[in-house]
């Protein structure tokens, strides 16, 4: 499958390497390609540069926003929730089109310090702003519950007996992403919220998310449904 990535971030990052490996033909989004091909330096969290990264991941291409997104089948949002709008924009209503779009953006204000607070809650969310402001594209919530590295292998918490989430106003939009997720990611639970008004409840689950990763000192977790 032709899949577009925006973002290079660790999200970004780490879906792009994983999807590749499973023989789909990934290309990651960028405002800038070749400034980003060239960053040597690691990030402010410290991890390896993309120029390094990108070195140990060859099938994974870098373009722009718009060129990645024109490619994809599926589009994957991985952008920082802060830049989504405009990075959505970048890419172009027409390259979005009737195209599935993960969203696996969180509303998170990371100018507020840590923990960061929600620019967006309750009576709204980031997904449904961005389901208005693309009517054209088929927007599904997922994976912004867990970090990147469980998104792509959830066999790391728990031996994976824990559960992913959708939301989104089309069925058969739905039912592809959980199909991604089930044979790229190896997820075995993934559970539909509802409607695109349901990612409210996935996004605001940050809060305790958060709050959790502080506690427990770890990113590495995730929520078990039992019933």
């Amino acid at each position: 499958m032709r899949i577009g990535i925006l973002g290079t971030g660790v999200v970004g990052r780490t879906l792009a390497g994983k999807l590749a490996e499973r023989d789909h033909d990934v290309v990651m989004g960028s405002r800038d390609p070749s400034a980003l091909a060239g960053r040597t330096e690691p990030d402010r969290m410290g991890n390896e540069s993309f120029a390094e990264w990108y070195s140990k991941h060859p099938a994974a291409r870098l373009a722009t926003f718009a060129e990645s997104a024109a490619h994809g089948q599926v589009v994957v949002n991985a952008t920082a929730g802060a830049a989504s709008l405009e990075a959505l924009r970048s890419a172009g209503e027409d390259n979005l089109e009737g195209k599935v779009l993960l969203d696996i953006s969180n509303p998170l204000d990371a100018a507020q310090g840590f923990p960061p607070p929600l620019f967006v809650s309750n009576t709204d969310s980031l997904a449904e702003r961005i389901q208005r402001a693309f009517p054209r594209a088929r927007v599904v919530k997922s994976l912004n519950t867990v970090t990147a590295a469980v998104m792509v292998d959830p066999s790391l918490v728990a031996g994976g007996d824990h559960a992913a989430f959708v939301s989104g106003d089309d069925d058969e939009a739905k039912e592809q992403v959980r199909s991604l997720l089930r044979d790229s990611f190896g997820w075995r639970r993934v559970i539909d919220l509802g409607d695109i008004t349901s990612a409210r409840g996935a996004e605001m689950y940050m809060a305790l998310w958060l709050r959790l990763m502080g506690a427990l000192e770890t990113p590495m977790f995730n929520v078990s449904i039992v019933t």
